[in-house]
């Protein structure tokens, strides 16, 4: 094993392979400061990363009150050690030199510096300016996918409590409410059934619209070491791009974009003509089978041939993989999760389980993952269109319950519709329904579908826009009072992975000048509000991290998400992360959920009585009672249907966007880390070697990507993409950050200029993935290669092209 490879050239390390069965072998990996061991650290505090949703383990290196690096924790079940390249390097960004340290407000079109009363003044007083009047439903919140649980929850209680505002969402809208809307379809409840152990014992693998070597590098850094095992699993791979989990499947279907549940029909379709079916599984713990078995029934591998443009063999082939699999694991993430049919695509995946009766046992899961750190919380807290606690908006029992823990009155938590999803939020506040709009953490002018919608609406007269976050962001730089936060590191609490893993991240160092957690922020708001509870006690009373737990851990007791036998204290002291659920039943947590049957999918208790699939409108308790008396799992089917916008003459390209190994979201805190800036330092578009012969382009031309939105420019990749298909990294805003080469105010790099203002009928997640689109050329590269790296999905055919390296400051020790 080599101790210190470079981490951008090589980023999954050295193998260390083990057989079906075994148990991961540990490898430790470190980054610390140039110049600086092991010995020069004062002490490490315990962490877990928030660029991804592993949730990999770690521990904080802190040397003169300074963050100098990190190192991967060895006996943690999720990482065994291992680290990503963002989890090496993006520590950095605490100590960026444009780090917000005090508020900021607007006066005459500017923003100037105050002090934090003044700013708290403005939020509070815009408040209370609006709640006699126009009321609570003036009132919304935008939050992020990776702040803490603690956070998140007072943010809840704030929203649905205090004020009793219905919007309140998270940026986890835009990449895991696919997943969670498609387990509450499928089981009643969210909650993953699987786990990441189930990796080390599956005899086959796969993998829907996860371009896992990119969004979660040690988990396959783990696929990895189990395919250079003795006994390694089948791999089935769909993706229109050349992933590395592509170049090594046994099966890789590249559909079109857009006809995910055209191909999953297909595949169930295999599954029931070959009775590969569990029949005694699917009479004990289903509902809904035979009207799955109709639907499917005309759904040939040539029918899904002809609208995937796959060859009918290869869906033959992948569908014997997953029929004679003894012990199944299936992934899906944004490939399905932002494209057409979302949910009705995701429920497939576990309607392929259900009908295999591969759930909770080893090596038999399915994992609907997460794009963000801590998207789990946001879920399971409330702070993402749900009641918390996972509770049914529509079950008056499960309303009144909540309002019992909070002491208010039921009809103060709003439930006479369904909380307000993301989308409809920014359309409220773009047509004035909204005048207070609170956005912590996130970047919605980069991140969100059609950029020339959403400037507007942020610059809308009569809307004040609060902003809360590390740096003065495309988003920050529209708002009218901004909140300098504290970063991981610089704050305590807890964040919950995809796989359900509880870990604490602890404060190692205090965040810089007036800069604060969120969590203090929210209960200074909650402290100005005054908001009381019926008994005229405060109703937010707790006063930091640890008495936020406790409060929480009275909301999701007795619910699917139960952290009762879990504290902070406990946490600290684990080598290793819990998964929920934690209670007197379950005192070391849960691995797998669902290994005796659907207990929360009960019309008493479930979370949610469903949807229809096609028009996403909200089944109502008898309908749901009389489906799924008994409480099982419920197999719902639909018909395929074309994505509203298709290709044509003036707009010949599938568009679809997505992320790259080295950023994070908008690069908020990746660009300013210089190894993983200088791996990917600018935006670039890629497209296969037939469509560039074609338009006579090659690699490196600058090019312009227009769709009827917009358009963006940036060099070309020349790649293996599917014939038809054009990418683009969605990470690359409109103002550079340190390390990068725009430079300045630069129109044209943001893939969300082109996107379209659509989303899951289901869902409500956006769709970024369909979108029909031009490209031309705007000037030849003449031998200048595009930005993209070599390493990953955007490797280049052109051998000529320079390797993606990071040189000696991207060397980090891996030791086993």
């Amino acid at each position: 094993m080599e101790p210190n490879p470079d981490r951008v050239a090589r980023p999954w390390g050295d193998r260390t392979p083990y057989p079906a069965g075994g148990t991961w072998p540990a490898r430790t990996d470190t980054h610390l400061a140039e110049g600086l061991g092991p010995d020069d650290v004062d002490r490490w505090t315990k962490a877990a990363s928030v660029l991804h949703s592993n949730g990999d383990a770690m521990d904080v290196a802190v040397r003169d009150g300074r963050i100098v690096g990190v190192r991967g924790r060895a006996a943690d079940r999720v990482n065994h050690g291992r680290l990503g390249p963002k989890d090496l390097f993006g520590w950095q960004a605490c100590h960026a030199p444009d780090r917000l340290t005090r508020p900021l407000v607007r006066e005459q079109g500017r923003l100037v510096p105050c002090s934090w009363d003044t700013a708290m003044d403005r939020i509070v007083t815009r408040t209370r300016d609006l709640l006699p009047g126009p009321g609570p439903e003036a009132i919304g919140f935008y939050t992020s996918g990776q702040l803490f649980l603690e956070e998140y929850y007072t943010l809840a209680v704030i929203a649905r409590g205090g004020l009793g505002t219905p919007h309140l969402d998270g940026n986890t809208r835009l990449c895991t409410a696919t997943a969670a809307e498609s387990l509450k379809e499928s089981f009643g409840s969210d909650g993953q059934p699987g786990s990441f152990t189930d990796v080390d014992h599956a005899d086959t693998l796969a993998l829907f619209g996860h371009n896992v070597s990119e969004t979660q590098p040690v988990l396959w850094m783990r696929i990895l070491d189990r395919l250079a095992g003795p006994d390694p699993p089948r791999l089935v791979c769909v993706d229109p791009r050349p992933t590395a989990a592509a170049a090594r499947a046994d099966v890789h279907l590249a559909p079109r974009p857009g006809t995910n549940l055209a191909l999953l029909n297909a595949l169930l379709h295999e599954t029931v003509r070959t009775g590969r079916v569990d029949r005694a599984y699917l009479r004990t713990h289903t509902v809904g089978f035979e009207e799955l078995a109709d639907r499917v029934a005309p759904c040939t591998p040539e029918w899904a041939a002809d609208i995937c443009d796959v060859p009918a063999r290869d869906i033959v082939r992948a569908a014997e993989l997953l029929g004679g699999a003894r012990r199944l694991v299936s992934t899906v993430l944004q490939g399905v999760y932002q494209s057409h049919q979302a949910t009705a695509a995701a429920v497939q995946v576990n309607n392929l389980h259900l009908l295999r009766g591969m759930l909770g046992r080893p090596g038999c899961g399915v994992l609907q993952m997460n794009g963000q750190p801590s998207a789990q919380n946001t879920r399971e807290c409330g702070a993402d269109g749900d009641l918390p606690g996972f509770r049914n908006w529509q079950n008056p029992d499960h309303v009144r319950e909540l309002a019992g823990i909070w002491n208010v009155d039921p009809e103060r938590i709003p439930h006479d519709g369904p909380p307000t999803h993301a989308m409809e939020i920014f359309r409220l506040a773009g047509e004035g329904g909204i005048g207070l709009l609170w956005i912590s953490g996130t970047n919605p002018a980069v991140s969100l579908p059609e950029l020339a919608r959403i400037r507007g609406i942020l610059g809308r007269e009569g809307l004040v826009t609060v902003v809360q976050d590390l740096f003065l962001t495309e988003t920050a730089r529209l708002a009218d009072v901004v909140l300098p936060a504290a970063t991981w590191g610089e704050k305590t609490g807890v964040i919950t992975n995809a796989d359900r893993t509880v870990h604490l991240c602890e404060r190692a160092v205090d965040p810089p000048g007036l800069a604060r957690p969120d969590l203090d922020v929210f209960l200074d708001y909650a402290r100005r509000m005054d908001f009381r509870d019926r008994a005229g006690a405060p109703l937010v009373s707790w006063h930091d991290a640890e008495s936020a737990f406790e409060a929480w851990k009275r909301c999701s007791a007795g619910r699917p998400c139960d952290y009762t036998g879990l504290s902070h204290h406990r946490l600290r002291g684990a080598a290793s992360g819990i998964q929920w659920p934690c209670d007197a039943e379950h005192p070391d947590g849960t691995e797998r959920l669902y290994t005796d049957g659907f207990t929360w999918a009960h019309p008493d208790a479930c979370e949610s009585y469903g949807k229809d699939l096609a028009t996403g409108d909200p089944h109502d308790a008898d309908d749901y009672r009389a489906l799924n008396p008994e409480g099982r799992a419920v197999i719902r089917s639909a018909a395929y249907e074309p994505p509203r916008e298709e290709p044509d003459a003036a707009y010949p390209l599938r568009l679809t966007t997505g992320r790259t190994l080295y950023h994070f979201h908008t690069r908020t805190k990746t660009g300013r880390a210089p190894q993983l800036s200088a791996a990917a330092p600018e935006v670039w578009v890629e497209l296969s070697a037939g469509e560039a012969a074609v338009r006579g382009l090659a690699e490196g031309d600058l090019v312009e990507v227009a769709t009827r939105r917009g358009a963006l420019r940036g060099r070309l990749r020349v790649t293996a993409i599917r014939d038809g298909v054009v990418f683009v990294p969605f990470h690359y805003g409109y103002w550079d950050t340190p390390g990068g080469t725009g430079g300045g105010d630069a129109p044209g790099r943001a893939a969300n200029e082109t996107t379209a203002t659509d989303w899951d009928p289901v869902s409500k997640q956006p769709l970024f993935k369909t979108a029909a689109a031009r490209l031309t050329l705007v000037e030849r590269g003449d031998g200048r290669p595009s930005p993209a790296p070599t390493t990953t999905a955007s490797a280049p055919l052109d051998p000529t092209v320079p390797p993606t390296t990071g040189g000696p400051a991207a060397r980090a020790g891996q030791r086993s």
